[in-house]
């Protein structure tokens, strides 16, 4: 999958936080369930527009989902263009395209914990081709 990077550091941010989440993004881009799911703690819960779900076993089929059906590894490009960083809350604006859908407009909000990621929010703007 390719990804294009900007990264902001921020002096006197949580950077822990900031690990984690360039790990994450990472982990994404290339399309890895089992580093985004050594992301998440157990109990972690994930809110989209269509569900709130709970648990690695529903994290991870979602992720699966996303690698299979809307942004397989290796025909994808991934654009981070915002993060923000304060505490345990990091924040990010992507977009992405594949084969199969275009997304010029994406965002997840993170709650972070002792390096893993405890609540999230995603929500897109998916336009399939």
């Amino acid at each position: 999958m390719a990804y294009a990077l900007l990264w902001f550091p921020r002096v006197g941010i949580n950077q822990q936080t900031e690990k984690t989440l360039l790990r994450h993004w990472r982990a994404f881009g290339a399309g890895d369930i089992e580093a985004i799911m050594a992301d998440y703690a157990e109990d972690a819960v994930l809110i989209t527009r269509d569900a709130t779900l709970k648990g690695h076993a529903q994290i991870r089929s979602l992720f699966s989902q996303i690698s299979e059906n809307i942004f397989p590894p290796g025909s994808t490009s991934l654009n981070l263009t915002n993060q923000v960083v304060e505490g345990e809350i990091a924040y990010i604006l992507w977009s992405g395209s594949s084969p199969h859908y275009n997304a010029p407009l994406a965002t997840d909000t993170f709650v972070m914990r002792d390096g893993k990621i405890v609540a999230q929010t995603f929500a897109a703007q998916l336009e399939g081709k």
